[in-house]
């Protein structure tokens, strides 16, 4: 494989007027880069120059939201309920909400000043070290290849559930070559597909918003349930302080997946614009969708329901969502929610293969892929990097019907890395601002701001690090085996290695705040409106 190892060609000359140059900086003598006499207008990196800015508001309106609505809340949701009870589950939930919007804030800051596809990997590398960019793309990366791959298996399970004489893998390919279909052609493609999935779900948790509220005040169903559910034996805090930290898990990976706006922004008609309005309406129907979902399901299922521990892609008679609609006297809500569940699942495929594409693309510009990863339709779409990822979770697609440990480890390594991946955004967040004040900027120069900086952010990474380590915690007093524990928490060493390894081989530095690039591909440079 050929890497692109070269850095941009920035010639200078002395002026008294210095713009600084993106990474060629020299570390012993940082101000010696910013050499140019020459205004930063349309300084665009060759890996933008090949995309197409194709998406508009409402796709990425869309895209935010869609991406923190799917099988976490309508399965997932259930087994949190039984962990910490409902104000346990409620209160989890609601934090990790708060987490999720600060960090999604700190994307959008940064994504809407530099609208890059790169995003998190990018400003990992321009603003930390280039050694932190390269472990955060290729972790990213692998995290959504392998869930895209988790997707189609469930895809093929989910239509077993109307068609049970052919074989899942089947419908895994083809929910593999409808994925394939809606990003290979353009992105539009991608953004309308997100759309109409994203509007879809909406309308399937607004139903069942007002159907849980009508089965809960006793108009539907015969049954006035009020509160008695948060009065039930141990209710409304269950489990203790382990109950909580396993919640705080499963809220956490309930909301992956929100960061892929930061990915699209590189392909926005508008990143000024549209990358903060998709981020500030993002929090408030996390609130309404997510947390009033959870706070119905609460009222009118007892914590201790033997549906809740039984909910999964395989039994979706029983998920939460199904058990509201059916005391609502809804017979084909089975039916109804197969079909929402399969939309989710197909929607998140094809999140997740859009950020998987754009990442090897973008790395090799970094210098960190191989080259043939560059290669581009005419509408802007790095197709052999598609190809490339979607091959990957074809090849989980099958390896789950042989090796299923196998199949299963990958997963369970990949939850951890989406935590990885929100670590990544709040340092690069925090230094990016440093970098901002060092060099002169204004505040007023940034298209979005993110409320209470810089203790959002702190917040935020205090969150994830208490996150993974109650999960260790919760993983190790439960006795679990050690393939399970490793299967867990391997994707954290993985981390340490690709970063150890880039350090070594390229020797690079932590990035001097002075020589951080602001200018390549920034708003500021560029006719973005």
């Amino acid at each position: 494989m050929a890497f692109n190892l070269e850095q941009p060609d920035y010639s200078t000359e002395k002026a008294d007027v210095r713009f600084p140059t993106p990474y060629a900086y020299d570390n012993n003598n940082p101000l010696s880069n910013m050499t140019s006499d020459k205004p930063p207008a349309h300084n665009i990196s060759e890996a933008q120059k090949n995309l197409k800015r194709g998406l508009k508001g409402r796709h990425m309106s869309m895209i935010a939201l869609g991406g923190a609505i799917g099988t976490g809340l309508f399965i997932g949701s259930g087994g949190s309920l039984t962990l910490s009870g409902p104000g346990g589950t409620l209160l989890s939930y609601c934090l990790i909400g708060i987490l999720v919007f600060f960090i999604m804030g700190a994307l959008a800051e940064m994504a809407s000043f530099i609208p890059v596809s790169g995003s998190f990997s990018d400003f990992a590398v321009r603003f930390v070290d280039p050694a932190f960019g390269f472990a955060t793309g290729w972790n990213y990366w692998f995290v959504w290849s392998t869930v895209v791959g988790a997707e189609l298996v469930a895809s093929g399970i989910i239509v077993q559930y109307w068609l049970p004489n052919v074989h899942s893998v089947v419908w895994g390919l083809v929910a593999a070559v409808i994925i394939l279909a809606l990003n290979i052609i353009h992105v539009k493609g991608f953004g309308e597909s997100e759309f109409w999935f994203a509007l879809l779900k909406v309308i399937a948790v607004v139903v069942f918003i007002i159907v849980g509220i009508l089965v809960a005040s006793g108009v539907l169903g015969g049954v006035k349930y009020g509160f008695t559910n948060w009065k039930y034996k141990d209710a409304p805090f269950v489990g203790g302080f382990k109950g909580s930290l396993l919640t705080f898990v499963y809220a956490g990976y309930s909301f992956m997946g929100t960061e892929c706006i930061g990915v699209t922004a590189g392909e926005s008609e508008n990143p000024r614009r549209d990358v903060p309005r998709a981020i500030k309406s993002l929090f408030w129907r996390i609130v309404l969708f997510y947390i009033l979902s959870i706070f119905i399901m609460s009222l009118i299922i007892k914590y201790d329901d033997p549906s809740l521990t039984s909910a999964s892609i395989k039994s979706i008679a029983i998920s939460p969502f199904t058990t509201v609609f059916k005391l609502a006297g809804l017979g084909p809500a089975a039916h109804v929610m197969n079909a929402v569940i399969l939309i989710s699942v197909v929607s998140a495929g094809n999140a997740g293969m859009y950020a998987s594409s754009r990442l090897p693309y973008t790395l090799y510009h970094k210098g960190m892929g191989p080259k043939i990863m560059s290669l581009t339709t005419k509408s802007g779409v790095p197709y052999v990097s598609l190809i490339f990822s979607i091959s990957i979770s074809v090849i989980l697609l099958l390896l789950a019907l042989v090796v299923k440990n196998v199949y299963t480890f990958l997963i369970n390594a990949s939850g951890i890395m989406g935590f990885i991946t929100w670590i990544s955004i709040t340092v690069s967040h925090l230094r990016f601002r440093r970098a901002f004040a060092v060099q002169g900027y204004n505040l007023s120069d940034l298209p979005y701001k993110v409320m209470f900086y810089p203790y959002g952010t702190y917040f935020s990474l205090f969150m994830i690090i208490f996150v993974i380590i109650g999960q260790m915690y919760a993983t190790i007093d439960a006795g679990t085996s050690a393939y399970t524990f490793i299967s867990n928490f391997i994707g954290i060493p993985l981390f340490v290695i690709a970063f150890t390894f880039w350090k070594i081989v390229k020797k690079s530095k932590l990035v001097p705040l002075i020589s951080v690039d602001l200018v390549t591909d920034s708003v500021l440079s560029n006719n973005y409106v």
